[in-house]
């Protein structure tokens, strides 16, 4: 059986962050601020990168660090969790990205030395990718919420995340797809699942206010408490602020932890810090420049490995 976290994980070291025009339009997270200069955004992006890979790394965490490339220029390359995603049965997914510069993003070099430094051994590739030639976007497990134990997708619709790629994805994987809309306080569709909902072992933190529909909220609330997972809810403010933006990783010794923002730790109420902390031990770490000009948080940074024998 596969199990919902792993200790192994990948993060893309930035060389051209900066605010991506091209994706701005459907990400409401984003902000573009002409004050700074975009070497400047980089800089401070990089230093909020190595201290959040430190963090880690102190707290007993597997973390492979790759350099992003210069040309192309890939200003969203720090978030390579919506290109690819590796699983324990052998399996690496990469996926088609909605903006052209994305795109760019995937890189075979990459994929290579995670199996040369992780012990992934490769079984077989599913080369999403494609279906963006036809319109069909889906960008990983931003996209997607995967409930690996229980074999489920959860994933909002939006123009990030296509319901016939989703179907696609959910019959090659052979899991159960729960799909719905979620909206901002704006009424804009959330433009990642994985901004308003994360889900752990045995928890969830869901941003039960942006899912407006009553039918499609019970189909999610009935879903994850027969898994057994306790649903802990967020407000749109704390969605605003990052907190549904975390994950639940592991230690190389087994202990869970829940990674989230400096931004999101601060926006949680004392019993759900108390609550969370019941479960997982809460990591916090500021990254500022990154959320804003980015749109992302934590969660975003993370391409979770999992392998054999995981």
């Amino acid at each position: 059986m596969e199990k919902q976290s792993t200790d192994t994980i990948l993060m893309i070291r930035p060389v051209s962050f900066s605010f991506n025009e091209q994706t701005g339009e459907s990400n409401a997270f984003q902000t573009s601020d002409k004050g700074l200069d975009k070497s400047k955004i980089n800089q401070k992006a990089q230093k909020e990168f190595d201290n959040m890979v430190a963090v880690l790394e102190k707290n007993g965490v597997k973390v492979l660090v790759i350099e992003d490339k210069a040309d192309p220029r890939t200003p969203d390359a720090i978030f390579p969790n919506n290109w690819v995603s590796f699983h324990s049965d052998g399996t690496i997914i990469t996926y088609p990205m909605m903006a052209e510069n994305r795109r760019q993003e995937i890189r075979e070099d990459v994929l290579n030395e995670v199996c040369a430094q992780t012990g992934f051994s490769l079984v077989k590739r599913l080369h999403l990718e494609t279906l963006a030639d036809h319109g069909l976007i889906l960008e990983g497990t931003g996209s997607m919420i995967l409930d690996r134990v229980n074999r489920i997708i959860y994933a909002c619709i939006s123009p990030r995340t296509n319901l016939d790629a989703l179907e696609k994805l959910a019959q090659h994987r052979d899991y159960k797809l729960i799909a719905f809309k979620a909206v901002d306080a704006k009424g804009q569709e959330i433009y990642h699942t994985n901004v308003m909902m994360c889900l752990g072992d045995r928890y969830c933190v869901l941003g039960t206010e942006s899912i407006k529909d009553e039918v499609e909220l019970g189909q999610v609330q009935n879903s994850l408490e027969q898994t057994g997972h306790e649903i802990i809810p967020v407000s749109m403010n704390q969605v605003e602020r990052f907190a549904g933006n975390m994950l639940q990783i592991r230690t190389a010794v087994g202990e869970k932890l829940l990674v989230m923002s400096q931004s999101a730790y601060a926006s949680l109420k004392p019993e759900q810090i108390e609550k969370l902390s019941s479960y997982d031990r809460i990591v916090h770490i500021a990254i500022p420049t990154i959320e804003k000009y980015g749109g992302g948080s934590t969660r975003c940074m993370i391409a979770e490995v999992f392998y054999q024998g995981l």
